[in-house]
């Protein structure tokens, strides 16, 4: 499923090529045709994101809202537009590009009303300009699941991910399985920067790098796939090449070093 990187990055990709335009809206798989026709040829007034989930506001009460789950999937393409590839659930066209949308988890035209209900359920997102540390902080504070869990848990965090999680606890050197209120305020807010910075640098380059890259998230252009991640999907430590360990943590397989993370 796409993190939180990716779903700002298509937002602020569509915001850019769409927004603004009268776009022709369709549902050649015919599930959203009855929406589709309500908000075509109306104007796209902007694209937002929060968490793993974008929103497309036609106007102040009429809202597109899309998950993409596992298997949802954009396809750009220039104008005219080619023929429709698979079980294409909704085709926006704009005055030099468009796009297409299979499979995605949830595709419907939501209320404002329904829109911010949506929203209130969701986390503190970490690259949002609304964004608050202080209302993840006392959640954190309030529970005793490990964090490990917690960082997948979207009404706390909105966007991270597996891959994030087990990336971040790593280069922090905190263990998984320790509670979320034994974190101090110090872990906690080098936690909190480390995600917006890890979080940012994915929808600089479209894609999750957690190493390789300076302070200023440079990534060198020569970096290869293997070299952007520390530990994920990896049996040795790249620090001291222990073993990682790995074990299901909230439904998804935890990766972690058996000696740089430890509960001591």
């Amino acid at each position: 499923m796409p993190e939180g990187h990716t779903i700002h990055r298509i937002a602020r990709d569509h915001q850019k090529w769409f927004a603004g335009q009268n776009l022709i809206v369709t549902s050649p798989q015919g599930r959203f045709s009855d929406e589709a026709a309500v908000v075509s040829g109306k104007k796209l007034r902007e694209v937002t994101a929060h968490g793993k989930h974008l929103f497309y506001h036609w106007n102040k009460n009429l809202i597109g809202h899309i998950h993409l789950g596992l298997y949802g999937k954009f396809r750009v393409h220039k104008n005219p537009p080619p023929e429709p590839r698979g079980a294409v659930r909704v085709r926006m066209i704009g005055l030099t590009k468009g796009f297409d949308l299979n499979g995605p988890n949830c595709c419907e035209l939501v209320t404002k009303a329904a829109h911010d209900k949506l929203r209130l359920r969701l986390g503190e997102d970490p690259l949002r300009e609304d964004v608050s540390r202080e209302t993840v902080w006392q959640k954190m504070q309030r529970s005793r699941s490990a964090i490990g869990s917690l960082l997948l848990n979207q009404s706390v965090i909105a966007g991270i991910g597996n891959v994030y999680r087990a990336e971040i606890l790593f280069l922090l050197g905190i263990h998984p399985q320790l509670p979320a209120n034994e974190l101090t305020r110090g872990q906690f807010d080098q936690l909190w920067d480390l995600t917006v910075q890890l979080l940012q640098v994915g929808v600089k380059h479209n894609r999750i790098i957690t190493a390789g890259f300076d302070g200023a998230g440079k990534v060198p252009k020569g970096l290869r796939a293997a070299e952007r991640l520390n530990i994920y999907k990896r049996s040795e430590c790249p620090r001291c090449n222990a073993p990682i360990k790995t074990w299901s943590l909230a439904n998804r397989k935890m990766y972690a070093c058996s000696v740089c993370q430890t509960l001591d």
